[in-house]
Protein backbone atom coordinates (compact mmCIF):
# COMPACT_ATOMS: atom_id res chain seq x y z
CA UNK A 1 0.00 0.00 0.00
CA UNK A 2 1.39 3.57 -1.48
CA UNK A 3 1.85 6.47 1.09
CA UNK A 4 -0.09 9.52 -0.01
CA UNK A 5 2.25 12.60 -0.16
CA UNK A 6 1.57 16.34 -0.60
CA UNK A 7 4.26 17.50 -3.44
CA UNK A 8 3.47 21.00 -3.59
CA UNK A 9 0.31 23.43 -2.53
CA UNK A 10 0.03 26.62 -3.41
CA UNK A 11 -2.96 29.39 -3.27
CA UNK A 12 -4.21 32.75 -4.29
CA UNK A 13 -4.19 36.01 -2.13
CA UNK A 14 -7.49 36.17 -1.09
CA UNK A 15 -9.75 39.26 -2.38
CA UNK A 16 -12.49 40.96 -0.68
CA UNK A 17 -15.72 39.13 -2.05
CA UNK A 18 -17.64 42.08 -3.11
CA UNK A 19 -18.16 43.95 -6.01
CA UNK A 20 -14.74 46.00 -6.12
CA UNK A 21 -12.44 43.21 -4.58
CA UNK A 22 -8.68 42.23 -5.68
CA UNK A 23 -10.17 39.46 -7.53
CA UNK A 24 -13.39 40.37 -8.78
CA UNK A 25 -13.21 41.01 -11.88
CA UNK A 26 -11.71 37.82 -12.51
CA UNK A 27 -13.61 34.78 -13.76
CA UNK A 28 -13.43 31.50 -10.66
CA UNK A 29 -12.61 29.62 -13.58
CA UNK A 30 -9.43 31.41 -14.08
CA UNK A 31 -8.66 31.80 -10.32
CA UNK A 32 -8.29 27.66 -10.45
CA UNK A 33 -6.64 27.16 -13.62
CA UNK A 34 -3.95 29.78 -12.18
CA UNK A 35 -2.90 27.11 -9.12
CA UNK A 36 -3.23 24.67 -11.84
CA UNK A 37 -0.62 26.20 -13.99
CA UNK A 38 1.78 26.73 -10.43
CA UNK A 39 1.52 23.54 -9.81
CA UNK A 40 3.23 22.81 -13.02
CA UNK A 41 5.74 25.62 -13.69
CA UNK A 42 6.74 25.49 -9.32
CA UNK A 43 7.32 21.48 -10.37
CA UNK A 44 8.60 20.84 -13.47
CA UNK A 45 6.59 18.10 -14.30
CA UNK A 46 4.55 16.40 -17.34
CA UNK A 47 0.98 17.37 -16.68
CA UNK A 48 -0.49 14.49 -18.85
CA UNK A 49 0.84 12.05 -15.71
CA UNK A 50 -2.15 13.49 -13.82
CA UNK A 51 -4.67 10.86 -13.22
CA UNK A 52 -7.65 13.47 -11.98
CA UNK A 53 -8.74 16.53 -10.91
CA UNK A 54 -10.93 17.12 -8.38
CA UNK A 55 -11.66 20.82 -7.00
CA UNK A 56 -14.38 21.64 -4.12
CA UNK A 57 -16.81 24.46 -5.06
CA UNK A 58 -19.62 25.05 -3.12
CA UNK A 59 -21.94 27.33 -5.12
CA UNK A 60 -21.73 25.49 -8.27
CA UNK A 61 -24.12 27.87 -10.06
CA UNK A 62 -23.40 30.57 -12.55
CA UNK A 63 -20.18 30.71 -13.80
CA UNK A 64 -18.96 28.07 -11.41
CA UNK A 65 -21.25 25.70 -12.75
CA UNK A 66 -20.61 22.86 -15.44
CA UNK A 67 -18.01 21.46 -13.56
CA UNK A 68 -15.75 24.10 -13.15
CA UNK A 69 -12.74 21.66 -12.24
CA UNK A 70 -12.46 20.23 -15.91
CA UNK A 71 -13.13 23.86 -17.30
CA UNK A 72 -9.77 24.98 -15.13
CA UNK A 73 -8.05 22.07 -16.74
CA UNK A 74 -8.71 22.95 -19.77
CA UNK A 75 -8.11 26.75 -19.16
CA UNK A 76 -4.98 26.12 -17.56
CA UNK A 77 -3.40 24.54 -20.90
CA UNK A 78 -3.16 21.18 -19.08
CA UNK A 79 -3.43 18.12 -21.77
CA UNK A 80 -7.60 17.34 -23.04
CA UNK A 81 -6.70 13.68 -21.56
CA UNK A 82 -7.08 15.04 -17.93
CA UNK A 83 -9.71 14.95 -16.05
CA UNK A 84 -11.73 16.59 -13.36
CA UNK A 85 -14.62 16.44 -11.45
CA UNK A 86 -16.20 18.69 -8.96
CA UNK A 87 -17.19 17.96 -5.30
CA UNK A 88 -19.36 19.68 -2.35
CA UNK A 89 -19.30 18.97 0.93
CA UNK A 90 -19.88 22.73 1.59
CA UNK A 91 -16.85 25.02 3.33
CA UNK A 92 -14.90 21.41 3.71
CA UNK A 93 -15.24 20.55 -0.34
CA UNK A 94 -11.29 20.90 -1.11
CA UNK A 95 -10.33 19.19 2.26
CA UNK A 96 -12.60 16.64 0.79
CA UNK A 97 -11.12 16.58 -2.40
CA UNK A 98 -7.55 16.02 -0.76
CA UNK A 99 -8.93 12.65 0.91
CA UNK A 100 -10.65 12.01 -2.69
CA UNK A 101 -7.21 12.10 -3.98
CA UNK A 102 -5.11 11.16 -1.36
CA UNK A 103 -7.48 7.55 -0.26
CA UNK A 104 -6.99 7.27 -4.60
CA UNK A 105 -3.14 7.09 -4.36
CA UNK A 106 -3.21 4.62 -1.14
CA UNK A 107 -5.73 2.20 -3.30
CA UNK A 108 -3.49 2.05 -6.07
CA UNK A 109 -6.58 4.05 -8.26
CA UNK A 110 -4.21 6.63 -8.97
CA UNK A 111 -0.21 7.97 -8.95
CA UNK A 112 -0.70 11.56 -9.61
CA UNK A 113 -3.93 13.80 -8.59
CA UNK A 114 -4.48 16.81 -7.82
CA UNK A 115 -6.59 18.50 -5.04
CA UNK A 116 -8.23 21.97 -5.27
CA UNK A 117 -11.05 24.22 -4.86
CA UNK A 118 -12.09 27.92 -5.69
CA UNK A 119 -14.88 30.20 -4.63
CA UNK A 120 -15.60 33.87 -6.22
CA UNK A 121 -17.98 34.98 -3.67
CA UNK A 122 -17.72 38.32 -5.43
CA UNK A 123 -19.31 36.78 -8.85
CA UNK A 124 -21.65 34.33 -7.63
CA UNK A 125 -23.08 35.12 -4.21
CA UNK A 126 -23.77 32.37 -1.20
CA UNK A 127 -27.14 31.02 -1.32
CA UNK A 128 -27.40 32.19 -5.75
CA UNK A 129 -28.77 28.79 -6.35
CA UNK A 130 -30.78 28.58 -3.60
CA UNK A 131 -32.73 31.34 -4.02
CA UNK A 132 -36.65 31.07 -4.13
CA UNK A 133 -35.83 26.89 -3.90
CA UNK A 134 -36.71 24.72 -0.83
CA UNK A 135 -33.10 22.70 -0.93
CA UNK A 136 -34.24 20.56 1.69
CA UNK A 137 -37.32 18.74 0.62
CA UNK A 138 -40.28 17.38 2.63
CA UNK A 139 -38.51 14.79 4.62
CA UNK A 140 -35.76 16.87 6.53
CA UNK A 141 -39.01 19.73 6.87
CA UNK A 142 -40.69 16.69 8.80
CA UNK A 143 -37.84 15.47 11.14
CA UNK A 144 -36.96 19.18 11.99
CA UNK A 145 -40.38 20.87 12.02
CA UNK A 146 -39.29 24.09 13.86
CA UNK A 147 -37.09 24.21 10.74
CA UNK A 148 -32.91 24.14 10.71
CA UNK A 149 -31.12 28.16 11.03
CA UNK A 150 -28.27 29.64 9.47
CA UNK A 151 -24.90 28.85 10.15
CA UNK A 152 -24.72 32.11 11.85
CA UNK A 153 -27.26 31.32 14.53
CA UNK A 154 -25.34 27.94 14.83
CA UNK A 155 -22.20 29.84 15.55
CA UNK A 156 -24.81 32.32 18.33
CA UNK A 157 -25.84 28.36 19.54
CA UNK A 158 -21.99 27.43 20.36
CA UNK A 159 -21.23 30.61 21.88
CA UNK A 160 -24.11 30.18 24.15
CA UNK A 161 -23.66 26.86 24.95
CA UNK A 162 -19.94 26.84 25.69
CA UNK A 163 -20.19 30.32 27.76
CA UNK A 164 -18.07 32.40 25.06
CA UNK A 165 -18.61 36.11 25.94
CA UNK A 166 -18.28 38.72 23.29
CA UNK A 167 -15.02 39.60 24.75
CA UNK A 168 -13.22 36.19 23.86
CA UNK A 169 -14.74 36.10 20.52
CA UNK A 170 -13.74 39.44 19.69
CA UNK A 171 -10.05 38.95 21.25
CA UNK A 172 -9.78 35.90 19.52
CA UNK A 173 -10.74 37.45 16.27
CA UNK A 174 -8.13 40.71 16.56
CA UNK A 175 -5.28 37.63 17.63
CA UNK A 176 -5.99 36.62 14.32
CA UNK A 177 -5.67 39.43 12.38
CA UNK A 178 -2.22 40.19 14.08
CA UNK A 179 -1.12 36.79 13.58
CA UNK A 180 -1.79 37.17 10.42
CA UNK A 181 -0.10 40.68 9.71
CA UNK A 182 2.95 39.82 11.36
CA UNK A 183 3.50 36.07 9.22
CA UNK A 184 3.05 37.98 6.13
CA UNK A 185 5.32 40.95 7.17
CA UNK A 186 7.94 37.99 7.87
CA UNK A 187 7.21 36.37 4.48
CA UNK A 188 5.47 33.29 5.92
CA UNK A 189 2.84 33.33 3.23
CA UNK A 190 5.22 33.77 0.41
CA UNK A 191 6.07 29.94 -0.58
CA UNK A 192 1.90 29.36 -0.64
CA UNK A 193 0.84 32.51 -2.75
CA UNK A 194 1.24 32.19 -6.14
CA UNK A 195 1.05 35.81 -8.13
CA UNK A 196 -1.75 36.13 -10.47
CA UNK A 197 -2.92 38.52 -13.02
CA UNK A 198 -6.09 40.18 -12.44
CA UNK A 199 -8.03 43.06 -13.78
CA UNK A 200 -8.83 45.98 -11.44
CA UNK A 201 -12.16 47.71 -11.16
CA UNK A 202 -10.67 50.20 -13.64
CA UNK A 203 -9.82 47.75 -16.55
CA UNK A 204 -5.82 47.64 -15.58
CA UNK A 205 -3.93 44.23 -15.12
CA UNK A 206 -2.12 44.44 -11.29
CA UNK A 207 -0.71 41.15 -9.61
CA UNK A 208 -2.36 40.10 -6.65
CA UNK A 209 0.10 38.88 -3.95
CA UNK A 210 -1.44 39.87 -1.17
CA UNK A 211 -4.75 38.67 1.30
CA UNK A 212 -7.12 41.82 0.87
CA UNK A 213 -8.44 40.71 4.29
CA UNK A 214 -6.13 41.07 7.05
CA UNK A 215 -6.85 44.04 8.57
CA UNK A 216 -3.14 44.75 10.85
CA UNK A 217 -4.75 47.78 13.28
CA UNK A 218 -7.57 45.27 13.88
CA UNK A 219 -8.57 46.19 18.16
CA UNK A 220 -10.85 43.76 20.27
CA UNK A 221 -11.85 47.41 21.40
CA UNK A 222 -12.52 48.20 18.01
CA UNK A 223 -14.45 44.80 16.91
CA UNK A 224 -16.57 45.84 20.31
CA UNK A 225 -18.33 48.41 18.72
CA UNK A 226 -19.71 46.28 15.78
CA UNK A 227 -23.49 45.30 15.92
CA UNK A 228 -24.86 41.51 15.82
CA UNK A 229 -25.17 39.81 12.12
CA UNK A 230 -27.83 37.09 12.92
CA UNK A 231 -30.55 38.78 15.65
CA UNK A 232 -34.34 38.68 14.59
CA UNK A 233 -37.13 38.83 16.52
CA UNK A 234 -38.02 35.00 15.21
CA UNK A 235 -34.70 33.74 16.46
CA UNK A 236 -34.65 35.64 19.41
CA UNK A 237 -37.92 34.15 20.71
CA UNK A 238 -36.96 30.57 19.42
CA UNK A 239 -33.73 30.55 20.63
CA UNK A 240 -33.85 32.83 24.26
CA UNK A 241 -30.32 31.27 25.27
CA UNK A 242 -28.52 33.09 22.64
CA UNK A 243 -26.53 36.18 23.77
CA UNK A 244 -26.42 37.66 19.95
CA UNK A 245 -22.70 37.55 19.82
CA UNK A 246 -21.43 37.09 16.30
CA UNK A 247 -21.04 39.88 14.35
CA UNK A 248 -19.12 40.60 11.08
CA UNK A 249 -15.71 41.08 13.22
CA UNK A 250 -15.32 37.64 14.61
CA UNK A 251 -16.99 35.95 11.61
CA UNK A 252 -14.71 35.18 8.19
CA UNK A 253 -15.64 37.74 5.77
CA UNK A 254 -16.99 36.83 2.29
CA UNK A 255 -13.82 35.91 0.23
CA UNK A 256 -13.01 35.06 -3.63
CA UNK A 257 -9.74 32.69 -3.93
CA UNK A 258 -8.24 29.17 -5.14
CA UNK A 259 -6.02 26.37 -4.06
CA UNK A 260 -4.71 23.43 -5.41
CA UNK A 261 -2.42 20.73 -3.85
CA UNK A 262 0.32 18.06 -5.69
CA UNK A 263 -0.82 14.76 -4.39
CA UNK A 264 1.00 11.47 -5.48
CA UNK A 265 2.06 8.30 -4.41
CA UNK A 266 5.28 8.48 -2.71
CA UNK A 267 6.87 5.90 -5.33
CA UNK A 268 5.95 8.42 -7.93
CA UNK A 269 8.00 11.33 -6.32
CA UNK A 270 10.59 9.36 -6.05
CA UNK A 271 10.45 8.25 -9.47
CA UNK A 272 10.12 12.07 -10.98
CA UNK A 273 12.45 13.42 -8.89
CA UNK A 274 10.30 15.98 -6.18
CA UNK A 275 10.51 15.92 -2.71
CA UNK A 276 7.79 15.36 -1.01
CA UNK A 277 6.90 17.91 2.01
CA UNK A 278 4.54 16.11 4.00
CA UNK A 279 2.35 12.69 4.23
CA UNK A 280 -1.04 11.95 4.88
CA UNK A 281 -1.46 10.43 8.12
CA UNK A 282 -4.49 9.80 9.03
CA UNK A 283 -8.42 10.82 7.52
CA UNK A 284 -12.25 11.27 9.75
CA UNK A 285 -15.57 12.30 9.23
CA UNK A 286 -18.42 13.16 11.20
CA UNK A 287 -21.66 14.37 11.30
CA UNK A 288 -23.00 16.33 13.94
CA UNK A 289 -26.45 18.24 15.02
CA UNK A 290 -27.39 19.95 11.76
CA UNK A 291 -29.11 22.76 14.02
CA UNK A 292 -26.19 23.74 15.54
CA UNK A 293 -24.54 23.17 12.31
CA UNK A 294 -20.87 23.91 13.22
CA UNK A 295 -20.15 21.57 15.69
CA UNK A 296 -19.13 18.49 14.22
CA UNK A 297 -14.72 19.71 14.27
CA UNK A 298 -14.96 17.93 17.69
CA UNK A 299 -16.34 14.59 17.39
CA UNK A 300 -14.18 14.18 13.85
CA UNK A 301 -10.93 15.27 15.66
CA UNK A 302 -12.01 12.94 18.27
CA UNK A 303 -12.48 9.82 16.14
CA UNK A 304 -9.22 10.56 13.85
CA UNK A 305 -7.04 10.59 17.33
CA UNK A 306 -8.59 7.30 18.20
CA UNK A 307 -7.93 6.00 15.06
CA UNK A 308 -4.23 7.18 15.03
CA UNK A 309 -3.62 6.79 18.70
CA UNK A 310 -2.32 10.55 19.25
CA UNK A 311 -3.35 12.87 21.50
CA UNK A 312 -3.86 16.13 21.20
CA UNK A 313 -0.62 17.00 22.90
CA UNK A 314 1.02 14.97 19.98
CA UNK A 315 0.33 17.67 17.29
CA UNK A 316 2.57 20.33 17.00
CA UNK A 317 -0.24 22.82 15.10
CA UNK A 318 -3.89 23.07 14.42
CA UNK A 319 -5.95 24.34 11.69
CA UNK A 320 -9.60 24.81 13.54
CA UNK A 321 -11.28 27.26 10.23
CA UNK A 322 -12.47 30.06 11.87
CA UNK A 323 -15.70 30.12 9.74
CA UNK A 324 -17.11 31.91 13.03
CA UNK A 325 -14.91 32.84 16.07
CA UNK A 326 -16.80 30.58 18.27
CA UNK A 327 -16.03 27.06 15.83
CA UNK A 328 -12.32 27.21 16.93
CA UNK A 329 -12.81 28.65 20.14
CA UNK A 330 -15.00 25.58 21.45
CA UNK A 331 -13.15 23.79 19.23
CA UNK A 332 -9.63 24.03 21.75
CA UNK A 333 -12.50 24.03 25.26
CA UNK A 334 -13.98 20.47 23.69
CA UNK A 335 -10.11 18.76 23.08
CA UNK A 336 -8.56 20.95 25.57
CA UNK A 337 -6.18 21.50 22.91
CA UNK A 338 -2.93 24.25 23.68
CA UNK A 339 -4.16 27.51 22.42
CA UNK A 340 -0.81 28.17 21.29
CA UNK A 341 -1.02 25.57 18.69
CA UNK A 342 -4.34 26.90 17.36
CA UNK A 343 -4.03 28.71 13.72
CA UNK A 344 -0.32 30.15 14.95
CA UNK A 345 -0.73 31.98 11.66
CA UNK A 346 -4.16 33.42 11.87
CA UNK A 347 -6.87 32.31 10.24
CA UNK A 348 -10.43 33.34 8.41
CA UNK A 349 -11.35 35.72 10.36
CA UNK A 350 -8.35 37.89 8.84
CA UNK A 351 -6.88 35.65 5.69
CA UNK A 352 -10.51 34.96 4.05
CA UNK A 353 -12.94 31.66 3.95
CA UNK A 354 -13.35 31.19 0.49
CA UNK A 355 -15.81 28.41 0.97
CA UNK A 356 -14.81 25.13 -1.44
CA UNK A 357 -11.30 26.77 -1.56
CA UNK A 358 -10.19 26.90 2.01
CA UNK A 359 -9.95 23.25 2.76
CA UNK A 360 -6.85 23.18 0.50
CA UNK A 361 -5.91 27.08 1.31
CA UNK A 362 -5.81 25.83 5.11
CA UNK A 363 -2.93 22.57 4.37
CA UNK A 364 -1.02 25.49 2.56
CA UNK A 365 -0.44 27.72 5.75
CA UNK A 366 0.03 24.26 7.81
CA UNK A 367 2.48 22.94 5.41
CA UNK A 368 4.36 26.09 5.33
CA UNK A 369 4.07 26.18 9.38
CA UNK A 370 5.56 23.07 10.28
CA UNK A 371 8.17 23.08 7.91
CA UNK A 372 9.23 26.84 9.32
CA UNK A 373 9.08 25.37 13.21
CA UNK A 374 10.26 21.87 12.44
CA UNK A 375 6.68 20.46 13.65
CA UNK A 376 5.98 17.27 12.75
CA UNK A 377 2.38 16.54 13.03
CA UNK A 378 -0.49 18.79 12.05
CA UNK A 379 -4.23 18.71 12.19
CA UNK A 380 -6.61 20.31 10.17
CA UNK A 381 -10.14 20.34 10.69
CA UNK A 382 -13.39 22.65 9.73
CA UNK A 383 -17.05 22.97 9.96
CA UNK A 384 -19.66 22.44 7.43
CA UNK A 385 -22.92 23.25 6.46
CA UNK A 386 -25.37 20.29 7.42
CA UNK A 387 -23.84 19.60 10.68
CA UNK A 388 -20.34 18.03 9.05
CA UNK A 389 -16.61 18.00 9.42
CA UNK A 390 -13.38 16.66 8.02
CA UNK A 391 -10.10 15.89 9.72
CA UNK A 392 -6.35 15.66 8.47
CA UNK A 393 -3.74 14.53 10.01
CA UNK A 394 -0.53 15.45 7.81
CA UNK A 395 3.28 14.37 9.01
CA UNK A 396 6.08 16.63 7.84
CA UNK A 397 8.46 14.77 5.72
Amino acid sequence: MENAVIVDVVRTASGRGKPGGALSETHPVELLAATLKALVSRNDFDPAIIDDVIAGCVSQAGEQTANIARNAVLSAGYPESVPGTTIDRQCGSSQQAMHFAAQGVIAGAYDVAIACGVESMSRVPMRFAAVGRDATGPGVRARYPEGLANQGVGAELIAAKWKLSREELDEFSARSHQLAAATAAAGGFDNEIIPIEVLAPDGSTIVHTTDETVRPSTTPQGLAGLKPSFHTEQFAQRFPQIGWHITPGNSSPLTDGASAALIMSESKASELGLRPRARFHAFSLAGDDPLYMLTAPAPATRKILARTGLKIDDIDAYEVNEAFASVPLFWAKELDADPAKLNPRGGAIALGHPLGGSGVKLMATLVNHLEATGGRFGLQTMCEGGGMANATIIERL
